[in-house]
């Protein structure tokens, strides 16, 4: 048991955050099931939606729900499941955006002018 009244505090907020976690988890967990169950767009959309929201607080890496998630699609097109226009269309767009950024990041840099230093020799005359 902690004495310290901050390791008092570390210790609820663990506690806290672990009961959170595991909310997450299980919401990943159900998703899936419900998918692999009845395989249709809208579940493997919520079932993807519950990995990313698990990369975002940092509960799984980033290529985990990306090797998960492409199981799911695997299934998705064994089962002959058509993803919806919706679920396309938000890849198109943050394309669109990478490549618009990247281009005005690109032209905004100039090239640095490289400064040469000259020494300047003085011979003595005796």
């Amino acid at each position: 048991m902690p004495i310290i009244k901050s390791a008092k505090k570390a210790a609820r907020q663990a506690v806290k955050r672990t009961a959170h976690n595991n909310q997450i988890k299980k919401d990943i967990k159900a998703a899936v099931k419900a998918f692999k169950s009845k395989p249709t767009a809208e579940a493997l959309s919520k079932a993807q939606s519950e990995y990313d929201k698990a990369v975002k607080k940092d509960l799984i890496k980033k290529n985990t729900a990306s090797r998960r998630k492409a199981n799911l699609a695997k299934i998705a097109k064994a089962a002959n499941v058509k993803l919806s226009a919706k679920a396309a269309k938000p890849a198109t767009k943050t394309a669109t955006k990478k490549t618009t950024t990247t281009k005005k990041a690109t032209t905004a840099k100039k090239p640095a002018v490289k400064k040469t230093a000259t020494k300047k020799t003085t011979t003595k005359k005796a």
